[in-house]
């Protein structure tokens, strides 16, 4: 079985454990070289009246139900629901509103594909569970899941945010650099941090 990531953009969250995002976009490039088109997972849907959660992809460690699936110009946009009567239901609902799970890779099988210079193009796939993944593979599902983390107000993790900065163009150094001063004390919550003026500016930046 295949994987493929994207960001977790979690357009609904509630206590009782509803979400809606978006599973797969597409013209993405994924690391791993992979593009879906649009349509790709048309006739998997059809008809499907739910597809697993899974936590990381791990079959021994189902978390919810996805339960709607609808294709849009983004992408595939999948509505769902944590069992909230399971441990690992609920660490994900808490994991996934804490920001801590920051995107969705689909486990899936190529059906037709074609090679585009090095990417290989998914022309049709056959979609088979949805999973919760911390941090995506695909370079602007990383960007896009920091930068909703910021827009909600909340501070994305150390890693995060280094390889959100090392995606901007800092160095390594630069990045570790910046991380470790700005973010590192705020995550500790040493004295004098002030958690809204950076995630002010940090939005500012974002916005601009």
């Amino acid at each position: 079985m295949n994987e493929l990531d994207f960001t977790l953009d979690a357009k609904a969250l509630d206590d009782d454990g509803h979400i809606e995002g978006l599973a797969a976009g597409y013209g993405n490039l994924d690391y791993g070289g992979d593009i879906i088109l649009p349509g790709a997972i048309s006739r998997s849907i059809a008809g499907r009246k739910s597809v697993p959660m899974l936590m990381y992809h791990d079959q021994k460690r189902p978390a919810g139900v996805w339960t709607d699936f609808q294709e849009t110009a983004e992408g595939l946009l999948v509505k769902g629901r944590f069992s909230m009567s399971t441990t690992t239901g609920r660490e994900a609902h808490g994991l996934v509103k804490d920001g801590a799970i920051g995107g969705l890779s689909i486990g899936y099988r190529a059906v037709r594909d074609r090679m585009v210079g090095k990417a290989r193009h998914l022309i049709e796939v056959a979609l088979h569970e949805v999973s919760l993944v911390t941090i995506p593979m695909n370079e602007k599902a990383l960007i896009t899941s920091v930068k909703s983390l910021i827009a909600a107000g909340q501070l994305p993790s150390l890693s995060q945010f280094e390889d959100f900065l090392r995606e901007a163009g800092f160095s390594k150094s630069q990045a570790t650099a910046i991380a470790g001063k700005g973010l590192a004390p705020l995550l500790r919550g040493e004295p004098g941090s002030d958690t809204s003026d950076f995630i002010a500016a940090l939005a500012a930046q974002v916005r601009a």
